[in-house]
């Protein structure tokens, strides 16, 4: 039997995914440790000997991916039980390790759950009661108070899935015609089967991970909601943050973008009524795909804490935002000060969104300070260089 000390070791690069991850473990009982890559994963199980389960994404950055960290970790702590996870549809057995199990994305609550107990045993860490562990207290309120909203939720999701399926098959009919215009020869057109098949494959990947994060985004943001109200403004202003993220990499092709750009989209819509109340200084810096999601969703969280209680909730308030490069130490310091707003008090409970804002030290192998004091709040971040600018 399995008691509260039992560690289940998530491994995965995405901030949000993580943090969702992490609930659900807690969820079914056990005690979460988190690593964003495999060489940070390695350093871990070197030094600790009660982690009992590895829980890895497929596709990450490092030195290796999902599944030559699961292969290296069966072969080095055959004891350690592994579920791989991933935006795949299926896996072969041969490309996991034995006695390892393989869950799709997006995560199903009850699937990881009774995974992580049936591998593990019953947890004895209760951070969610019983009765609501797969349905916040929000959640039950919204499915009692409109009877019917879950039908439509469910026709909503499958709309999506036909059109996606439907985009799909169009990309596949558009692609044969072309190759059929422009004459290519069998084994041209066999190369051109291939990578297009490649293109579809790496789509469908991205989408199931975007799905996933969208999930984690809405089942969080519920998880502390004060009310169906605030859950769902919630929501809503965390996927257009996402949104205006995914617009600033598909400039660049999804592989990078500019820090400053990044700072300058997340703070605007919360500065369009008065100009000129967020002051920007810093270098620009270029920096990859998965830094500029996660300060994304991290400055709005600032900006919508500002806007609720903070210097953007009075006239008087200003907020200034500077960043600088340690060329020496090769470290990035941001700082967010706030000024002439109301008194701030340190909050009572731990929100998602002050999770987020806490997690971006770890996502870039940092440290993050968040300082509550009368005069304004300060939020610090320090983080190397390398975590920002090195391409996956």
């Amino acid at each position: 039997m399995s008691t509260s000390s039992s560690v289940v070791l998530i491994v995965e690069d995405e901030l949000i995914l993580r943090m969702r991850a992490v609930d659900i473990v807690e969820d079914a009982g056990f005690v979460a440790l988190e690593a964003v890559d495999a060489d940070q994963a390695m350093l871990l199980l070197e030094t600790r000997t009660d982690i009992e389960l590895l829980l890895t994404d497929i596709q990450m950055p490092g030195t290796m991916d999902g599944i030559k960290l699961a292969f290296a970790v069966h072969e080095r702590w055959p004891s350690i039980k592994i579920i791989l996870v991933s935006g795949q549809s299926r896996l072969a057995n041969s490309k996991k390790p034995t006695d390892s199990r393989f869950i799709g994305k997006p995560l199903d609550v009850k699937t990881m759950i009774h995974a992580l107990q049936d591998m593990m045993g019953k947890g004895s860490l209760e951070i969610v009661p019983p009765q609501i562990r797969d349905l916040t207290p929000v959640v039950s309120k919204l499915i009692s108070a409109r009877p019917g909203q879950q039908d439509a939720m469910q026709s909503a999701l499958t709309a999506e899935n036909d059109s996606l399926r439907l985009l799909l098959d169009q990309a596949s009919i558009n692609a044969e015609k072309l190759l059929i215009q422009v004459g290519l020869q069998e084994q041209e057109r066999a190369t051109g089967d291939q990578l297009q098949k490649l293109i579809v494959e790496e789509l469908h990947h991205r989408i199931k991970n975007t799905l996933a994060t969208v999930g984690a985004i809405a089942s969080q943001s519920l998880r502390t909601a004060e009310s169906i109200e605030h859950g769902q403004r919630a929501i809503e202003g965390r996927l257009i943050a996402l949104g205006r993220a995914h617009d600033l990499l598909i400039k660049s092709r999804w592989a990078s973008a500019s820090l400053s750009d990044t700072i300058s989209a997340a703070i605007q819509p919360f500065d369009s009524d008065t100009p000129g109340r967020v002051t920007m200084v810093g270098p620009d810096i270029s920096i990859t795909s998965g830094a500029v999601i996660a300060i994304s969703m991290t400055l709005n969280e600032l900006c919508t804490n500002a806007t609720k209680y903070g210097a953007l909730s009075v006239a008087s308030g200003r907020i200034r935002v500077s960043w600088q490069k340690d060329d020496i130490g090769k470290r990035l310091d941001l700082i967010w000060s706030e000024q002439h707003g109301p008194t701030v008090a340190t909050p009572t409970r731990r929100s998602f969104g002050t999770r987020l804002m806490s997690s971006l030290g770890q996502q870039l192998r940092g440290e993050v300070q968040l300082n509550y004091d009368v005069t304004g709040f300060t939020y610090r971040l320090s983080a190397p260089l390398a975590a920002l600018t090195s391409p996956a």
